[in-house]
């Protein structure tokens, strides 16, 4: 039997992340900005040493207009006027051999090192205030929408189905440390955020204090414990609902503060042993949970014209289930037991009749 994940694992030092350059939202690089510019001065510096022992093998064909004479320092001048395209003409070449080799090697290396000036310029200054300006536009404007701490197949599953079930995609918003699951939440047309979202950072750029609700399924139970208890200490009241693998540590992302669990492997199982002697009752399941079905399982508070009514009079589909004061009741008692304000109700209804219900409700 597999031990629960002791709490000091949770206390590890994370490690830091550095996802590949990209553009979803806000982007970093494989390095640090400091080594990135080390490394592009390095290869500006290179080039100019390229072009100089090439411009030196070549120094026959140069002529100084001033003195007539090549020397070292002036095949350094010409080198940096040549590749800077500054050209004051005191030095130019005259043979063919020389010609050919600024016009043939030396401009497409001075091409080269303007595009990497200029790349330089926008990563560092044009890009940075870009994308600080549409995060602050997108913080402004996010309000009660769902984050998505994981990108992997239970989490692009959760934000397809909240697509299908109505919710717009522009306010779902996914946290991956992957880029290639940020670049898969983006091409599915969601806000993606590329990030660690166990870092209080990568969640208040989400907008965590104002989100309605945030799903984690982050592939890892110890990764989701850091996560839900982040999430928890920067919104109290937010509801979290929390993807476990292990039954063991379903335990810990409770005391996180998790409000509902969800064992994807623990569910699959139990489809997987139904349908040997039950296959309809699997299909009509899956039916009743995906968006796409012919019925759909709908849970909503009980309305003012229903309370004292029998369950049978509630409009929208069949009573199944009703929750009062937190405690179930079930199927069999619901007939039973007239409906109270407060109650919250589960119905089977059929999916166009639910939504044509809710379309009058909201009109």
């Amino acid at each position: 039997m597999k031990m629960p994940l002791p709490l000091i694992q949770f206390e590890r030092k994370l490690r830091p992340i550095h996802p590949r350059e990209q553009r979803v939202l806000f982007t970093k690089a494989d390095l640090s900005p400091e080594k990135t510019l080390l490394y592009r001065i390095l290869l500006v510096v290179l080039l100019f040493g390229l072009v100089f022992l090439v411009m030196w093998w070549h120094r026959d064909g140069l002529q100084d207009n001033i003195d007539k004479h090549i020397s070292f320092t002036d095949v350094i001048y010409f080198t940096m006027i040549t590749v800077t395209t500054v050209g004051y003409g005191d030095i130019v070449p005259v043979s063919d051999s020389a010609r050919l080799t600024d016009a043939l090697f030396v401009t497409p290396i001075r091409i080269f090192i303007w595009f990497i000036f200029l790349g330089t310029a926008y990563q560092f200054v044009f890009q940075k205030f870009l994308e600080d300006y549409r995060m602050a536009k997108l913080q402004r404007r996010l309000t009660d929408h769902i984050i998505i701490c994981g990108y992997g197949h239970t989490g692009r599953s959760a934000a397809q189905e909240l697509a299908a079930k109505g919710h717009a995609a522009d306010a779902i918003v996914v946290i991956d440390a992957n880029d290639l699951g940020v670049r898969a939440a983006a091409e599915d047309g969601f806000i993606a955020l590329l990030g660690d979202a166990a870092q209080e950072r990568i969640l208040k750029k989400a907008g965590i204090e104002k989100a309605q609700a945030v799903i984690v399924s982050p592939g890892r139970d110890d990764t989701g414990v850091l996560v839900v208890l982040t999430i928890r200490q920067l919104n109290p009241l937010v509801k979290i609902i929390a993807s476990v693998k292990e039954a063991e540590n379903r335990k810990l992302v409770k005391q996180g503060g998790a409000d509902v669990i969800v064992s994807p492997s623990k569910v699959g199982g139990y489809l997987l042993a139904d349908a040997i002697s039950h296959p309809n009752t699997v299909d009509y399941l899956y039916d009743l949970m995906t968006a796409g079905g012919s019925v759909t399982l709908v849970e909503r508070a009980a309305r003012t014209n229903e309370v004292g009514q029998s369950t049978r009079m509630v409009d929208g589909g069949m009573v199944v289930g009703l929750y009062r004061a937190g405690e179930k009741i079930g199927f069999w008692e619901v007939e039973k037991t007239p409906v109270r304000a407060g109650d919250i109700l589960l119905l089977i209804s059929r999916t166009a009749e639910h939504q044509a219900v809710r379309e009058r409700t909201e009109n």
